[in-house]
């Protein structure tokens, strides 16, 4: 077990450059008395931010460089709590990444997003406490509530069309009923993608003729998508941009004028939608079933991150850590 206040290392993942991945080991800061000290079991691979870092099209990102720790989605159970956290050893909680990372031999490394790793040493206003029972799901917790803050933010409507059957797409469906609106549809081009619905439909949009809906929430990301779901909005109908889109958007005006259409872009998530997510979970409205397709062994990481951004088939590949020897 690790002793407090004496640094400690870990394996993770380090992206050293793009296309380049490797299972390394890095330092970690020595834990002070607000922070916890996690042993990670699960860390899922992002197919939206991680993707851009692993093939180099992430645009200027404040704290980003190689080589980098990446991962934003992990969870854990707290090995050490300092005297000021309010936790305690064999809780299970969410971690959101964790800048903890001290030089290995070859030199500095980023925490950007820093949560794929073996153990991470993260302040305890960071985390959330997760029910153990949720297992390898618990590391999405972070991805679900991104598809909250999307349909329940500030301003926010909720959607009656959702663009892309991927794991986003999936759980603002599923949020969206889970918060008492009717079944929106979903569009998705790939047929490998078309399937899993739970309560709502799935179309190929050149099957969908509708031209009316209110909100249409698009989270595939694609480019070049805005005149053609402006062209399904009802008159001040709204398009929310939930994907991360690194080249710039535009759109034909006229079109949009004579619908009065509205655009906003919902960005990530907020700590009150990690809260009000994970009630959701425990309450039984929001099920994460059937997300996680894909696992793999840390020591493979290199083909997984391959697979995760590659194959349709894949909609979430998590990095089993406790497999990891």
């Amino acid at each position: 077990m690790p002793n407090r206040g004496k640094a400690l290392q870990t394996d993770a993942i380090i992206l050293t450059a793009p296309h380049k991945l490797k299972l390394g080991r890095v330092g970690l800061k020595a834990a002070g008395p607000q922070d916890l000290v996690v042993a990670i079991s699960h860390s899922g691979v992002s197919t939206g931010t991680e993707k851009l870092f692993w093939s180099g099209d992430m645009p200027p990102f404040p704290g980003m460089g190689y080589p980098l720790v990446p991962g934003y989605e992990a969870a854990g159970e707290i090995l050490e709590a300092g005297s000021e956290t309010g936790f305690r050893p064999g809780e299970r909680v969410f971690v959101p990444g964790a800048n903890c990372f001290t030089p290995n031999d070859e030199g500095p490394v980023f925490g950007l997003f820093g949560g794929a790793a073996r153990m991470l040493v993260t302040d305890a206003k960071r985390v959330t406490r997760i029910d153990p029972a949720m297992g390898a799901s618990g590391a999405l917790l972070a991805l679900a509530a991104t598809a909250r803050h999307a349909v329940a933010g500030a301003h926010a409507t909720l959607p009656d069309l959702i663009v892309g059957h991927g794991v986003l797409g999936r759980l603002i469906a599923r949020i969206t009923i889970a918060m008492g609106a009717p079944a929106p549809m979903v569009w998705e081009v790939n047929p490998a993608r078309q399937s899993g619905a739970q309560g709502y439909a799935v179309s190929h949009p050149d099957d969908d003729t509708r031209r009316d809906y209110a909100c249409i929430m698009d989270a595939s990301g694609a480019e070049g998508l805005i005149d053609q779901l402006i062209g399904r909005i009802a008159r001040n109908g709204e398009v929310v941009l939930a994907g991360f889109y690194t080249k710039p958007l535009q759109f034909a005006f006229v079109p949009a004028f004579m619908r009065e259409a509205r655009l906003r872009i919902a960005a990530e998530w907020q700590p009150e939608d990690l809260i009000a997510t994970r009630d959701l979970i425990d309450s039984g409205k929001l099920s994460l079933d059937g997300l996680i397709t894909h696992r793999a062994r840390p020591q493979d990481a290199a083909q997984a991150y391959k697979t995760a951004f590659s194959d349709p088939d894949c909609l979430k590949m998590i990095l089993d850590w406790e497999a990891h020897a």
